[in-house]
């Protein structure tokens, strides 16, 4: 079994409870079990035009499942969720990103982990960051030290860790 690290994110049709409802999704994945989960942030959107605020957590999960399988099985999650790829960053109901998968470093054409953008995104680290402090990446880079460095203010709390 594998650790995985994956994020949470919405902005649209109720986000929180779309990412609430997610979490509840992920821990019922065949060959998965929930480990944890942070709390929601609330999060200004980063994407073209005026979109509302999103709702961002990060979950940890055991999984048997190889990575691609891995990721076409959030892709299914995303989609009952209603979601659209209409626009790069745009409004969603529904994101589910792998940032990490146990200590494995992917770079395939569908498929980048750890997370490409991650160290630069205050609403991935600091729910990763609460979930999994003492967290260091494959390359030996620790989530508290990107988390130092990644401009922007805190975020906003707006529940605690979400159990299934």
């Amino acid at each position: 079994m594998k650790v995985s690290y994956v994020a949470l994110g919405s902005n649209l049709d109720h986000p929180q409870r779309q990412v609430t409802t997610a979490l509840k999704e992920l821990s019922a994945l065949p060959g998965t079990k929930f480990l944890g989960s942070s709390s929601c942030y609330r999060s200004e959107a980063v994407g073209p035009g005026d979109q509302p605020d999103y709702v961002n957590a990060v979950a940890a999960l055991t999984t048997e499942v190889p990575a691609l399988q891995w990721l076409r099985m959030l892709k299914s999650i995303e989609a009952a969720h209603g979601r659209l790829r209409r626009e790069r960053w745009g409004p969603r109901t529904l994101d589910l990103d792998i940032l990490l998968y146990a200590d494995q470093s992917i770079t395939h054409e569908l498929l980048q982990v750890p997370h490409p953008r991650m160290g630069q995104r205050r609403f991935v680290l600091q729910p990763l960051y609460e979930l999994a402090p003492d967290l260091t990446l494959p390359c030996g880079t620790s989530v508290a030290s990107l988390l130092a460095r990644c401009p922007g203010p805190e975020l906003q709390k707006i529940c605690g860790p979400t159990l299934p």
